[in-house]
């Protein structure tokens, strides 16, 4: 099993499609990748050799910001919004959606499970 940047890559798929399960990298950069190294993207991930898997590896170390370390980055960079209080930053913080979208409806994803509040009472004479 090809194990790449703390990943263990699946053995059965593409290796376009392997690298993927790497955070930050997507198709564009997986296929940018292989190019670069002369390896088939339709070659399955078992199929490598060691040196290709290795020149992968060396590759992705190097180059390409992956893993814990763009995690970490996008946390702060989400952290600096909501410091400095811009508009993207108190949306962040409400837990709202961030791009324009609607909240009368939708929006379930970023405000979670729906909240029922009660409605008004009818006044009696």
């Amino acid at each position: 099993m090809a194990r790449i940047a703390g990943i263990d890559l699946p053995r059965n798929k593409r290796g376009a499609i392997g690298l993927t399960y790497i955070y930050g990298i997507g198709r564009p950069r997986a296929m940018e990748i292989l190019t670069r190294l002369e390896i088939s993207p339709d070659k399955k991930v078992q199929e490598w050799s060691d040196d290709e898997a290795g020149a992968i590896r060396k590759l992705i170390s190097e180059e390409i910001k992956v893993e814990g370390a763009l995690r970490s980055e996008v946390q702060l960079n989400i952290k600096r919004l909501m410091d400095i209080g811009c508009y993207r930053g108190l949306r962040h913080r409400k837990g709202l959606p961030l791009r324009g979208q609607r909240t009368r409806t939708n929006a379930r994803t970023r405000k979670g499970k729906k909240k029922t509040v009660a409605g008004k009472k009818k006044v009696t004479k």
